[in-house]
């Protein structure tokens, strides 16, 4: 029981420090002189699904989906695909950071979805802190439109990102809940390869020869560690946490993100509206996770009683 915990632990912090790190690294592999957008993500999620063919080979990750599990691995896997093209297109256009804090809308949006879908219910005080943390996000936009049109889109696609990713969450979560997480995590990536690498293919997007070294440890940065540990590890949390709880996780990305832009990100030059709205979008995420936590810690209402919906 204490090694299940431990296990549910590390594979958390190992989310969340990844995943905040990884912003930074999509920055610096697709950055000028790196490689294109499109075939960067697609490089990296091949070399992901290459790395978990092998472990199936080693017969490390079985079992694998059945018939009815494959076709919800390839929705969800298509969906990851466009979800991450507009991570990568935004990522052009704003610092890695600013795009961690706008995925902290991710549990509030979270909860909506998953309460319209049946799937969990959710409180007045987390619809309150979505509207909290979507303020911020407004103000964000504000600020950057004010920048440029083209930093504005950015949010516009980050946040399009965030309700992609709550939809495949979805459907693995209901459809994908009893297959080994490695062999979701898999078949998942490797139509995500096979959908950005068709994209890419279409835009003619060259491979740049020789392959320069910094965008390149950055590649393979986000192929190994940030895509097969990362989702592993997610996949793993899927089954055992609530899709709220598990997705709490963006609440440390954009502190470690924005962390990783103050130590190595020459461009994120944000203007203070900017860090207004960060700081709200910040406190409505805080306040999301502390009435999830008062709710889970709450005894269950006697019969007949009635619950916020």
């Amino acid at each position: 029981m204490l090694s299940s915990a431990v296990a549910v632990v590390v594979a958390y912090l190992a989310c969340a420090l990844i995943w905040g790190t990884t912003w930074f690294g999509i920055r610096v592999c697709i950055a000028p002189g790196g490689y294109p957008t499109y075939l960067a993500a697609a490089l990296r999620f091949a070399l992901a699904a290459g790395i978990l063919v092998v472990l199936y080979a080693a017969r490390v990750a079985r079992p694998g989906p059945g018939r009815r599990e494959a076709w919800w691995l390839v929705l969800a896997g298509l969906l990851n695909a466009v979800g991450y093209g507009l991570v990568y297109t935004a990522e052009e256009r704003i610092p890695g950071g600013l795009a961690a804090v706008l995925y902290g809308t991710a549990p509030l949006l979270m909860a909506i979805m998953a309460s319209l879908a049946r799937i969990e219910r959710v409180s007045v005080g987390s619809v309150g802190a979505a509207a909290l943390s979507l303020a911020g996000v407004f103000v964000i936009y504000r600020s950057r439109l004010a920048v440029s049109a083209a930093q504005a889109a950015g949010v516009g696609m980050i946040l399009g990102s965030v309700v992609i990713s709550n939809c495949y969450a979805m459907i693995l979560k209901r459809h994908a809940n009893r297959l080994h997480p490695l062999a979701t995590t898999g078949s998942f990536l490797l139509v995500t390869a096979l959908a950005m690498g068709a994209f890419a293919a279409t835009r003619g997007e060259p491979m740049p020869w020789p392959p320069p070294v910094r965008p390149t440890l950055a590649l393979l940065y986000l192929g190994i560690v940030g895509s097969v540990i990362a989702f592993a590890s997610y996949f793993y949390l899927l089954k055992r946490l609530e899709l709220m709880t598990l997705s709490t996780l963006v609440f440390l990305q954009p502190l470690i993100a924005l962390g990783a832009d103050a130590l190595w990100e020459r461009q994120a030059e944000l203007t203070t509206s900017t860090y207004v709205g960060v700081a709200i979008t910040l406190a409505g995420v805080v306040a999301g996770v502390l009435v999830r936590g008062r709710a889970a810690a709450a005894p269950p209402p006697a019969a007949g009683a009635t619950e916020d919906a």
